[in-house]
């Protein structure tokens, strides 16, 4: 969860400003957990994001080839219009991303760096990138949470009331001082789902 913006309907364990505790990010995150304790830096939408995404995907593919069955620019980053914490997010999906030794030597040789583990979670692995500033979501082929996170950002990009009322909450959220930055994104989860519910309605 470290670091990551999920849509998802996970029950919030909810304390004095904090929404997961330090020990449950422990247990899914690879290496030691560090702290961020400070507000979140949102920047205005950059184009250049998408060119990013674009760069980054290109080297992903070049180094799994066939074995990646959708790569996709997802997140606030690829909403135009949206603000968002200028971290590219990325999702990728594979035919088992539980099967980590077929996809993540090779990533790992190249730089990638594999921080959070969830199996718990849709099998859910995520990589930081060797040079730009992503977040590579892996998962399973066939895994609902895909399908949640592109609908929610095609909802997004095409619904400009929703993507005003979701930048502000952002915002307002952004202000506090954070534990962890997914303190922050499970902050979130209210405003996703009333979100999600309209996008879910609007198909």
């Amino acid at each position: 969860m470290s670091d990551i913006n999920k849509w998802s309907d996970r029950a919030i364990i909810e304390t004095e400003n904090q929404y997961t505790s330090d020990e449950d990010l422990q247990k899914i995150t690879v290496d030691k957990l560090k702290p961020h304790n400070a507000p979140i830096t949102l920047t205005e939408y950059d184009p250049h994001w998408s060119e990013l995404f674009e760069r980054e995907a290109s080297r992903v593919r070049s180094i799994l080839g066939d074995k990646i069955i959708q790569l996709e620019h997802v997140g606030s980053t690829s909403v135009p219009g949206l603000c968002a914490k200028p971290i590219i997010d990325m999702l990728m999906v594979v035919k088992d991303s539980a099967d980590e030794p077929s996809y993540v030597p090779a990533l790992e040789a190249a730089g990638y760096i594999l921080r959070v583990r969830e199996p718990d979670w849709f099998e859910h692995r995520l990589f930081k990138g060797p040079d730009t500033d992503i977040n590579l979501h892996v998962f399973s082929s066939g895994t609902s949470e895909i399908d949640r996170m592109l609908h929610f950002r095609d909802w997004l990009r095409s619904n400009e009331a929703d993507r005003e009322k979701y930048a502000k909450v952002k915002q307002d959220l952004a202000k506090k001082k954070w534990s962890h930055v997914q303190n922050y994104a499970d902050a979130k989860t209210s405003i996703v789902q009333e979100i999600m519910g309209r996008a879910n309605l609007g198909e």
